[in-house]
């Protein structure tokens, strides 16, 4: 379910310089604004699981994962290259199982790591906050990714669309509408950082056994039906 090619292929896409930069610009954002509140603010465990919680996990691990997800095959789709891959014998599951992957190391990589390091800048992992959110951001990297590889295999539409479920559904009704919370990635994964973090410090909506069984749920549930799409995508002269 992996083949080396697709994921040098993918890999060199989703960092070719446009998307890098980007990629690049959120974590050291949050670095350096981790920084400057360590510095104006001194150790404050509250104000680094707020920082963390409200610029890390809220927004930039759903924006990267919107980028690495919908970017390793969204593009390939809407310019016809995807038509090389499909011709090859190489089979379709095997191309979004791939990608996948792919979008999930990259998701973590420019989300995870960069939390961890915020997190120790703020307060030196106290209360176990850093390793918290840590932990949170690469449950949630591998969710993100299936959903938005999945909206890249659908729809020609997959970036606005993501963005719209990030920064819409997820940070404006997921903080307001208790409903919303339920079906809210970051709130799911909120559910892990609340077990790991110091009483008191992080709050989930969400109970980890609820909060487990549908992480598993969307991102099974995504790398399927996104492997059935891909499947049902025909070239010219198929029969």
């Amino acid at each position: 379910m992996y083949n080396p090619t697709v994921a040098r292929l993918t890999y060199r896409a989703l960092l070719g310089r446009r998307r890098a930069l980007i990629l690049f610009a959120l974590p050291a954002l949050l670095i350096l604004i981790s920084v400057a509140v360590r510095a104006l603010t001194g150790v404050d465990d509250k104000v680094a699981s707020d920082l963390l919680g409200g610029f890390a996990l809220a927004t930039m691990v759903p924006l990267i994962g919107v980028i690495a997800g919908t970017g390793a095959i969204g593009p390939e789709i809407d310019d016809g290259s995807i038509v090389y891959l499909l011709s090859k014998p190489v089979k379709r599951p095997t191309i979004i199982m791939t990608k996948l992957i792919v979008a999930i190391a990259v998701t973590m990589a420019f989300s995870a790591i960069p939390t961890l390091i915020a997190g120790f800048i703020l307060n030196g992992n106290g209360q176990q906050i850093a390793v918290a959110y840590t932990v949170a951001s690469l449950v949630a990297s591998i969710a993100y990714s299936a959903l938005f590889l999945l909206l890249g295999t659908v729809s020609r539409h997959a970036v606005v669309f993501g963005l719209v479920y990030a920064l819409i559904w997820e940070s404006l009704f997921g903080s307001l509408v208790s409903g919303a919370k339920t079906l809210s990635v970051q709130q799911w994964s909120l559910s892990l950082a609340e077990k790991i973090a110091g009483e008191g410090y992080v709050d989930a909506t969400v109970a980890l056994p609820t909060a487990a069984v549908l992480l598993v749920v969307v991102t099974v549930g995504a790398t399927v039906y996104a492997g059935q799409k891909l499947r049902r995508l025909t070239l010219a002269g198929e029969e």
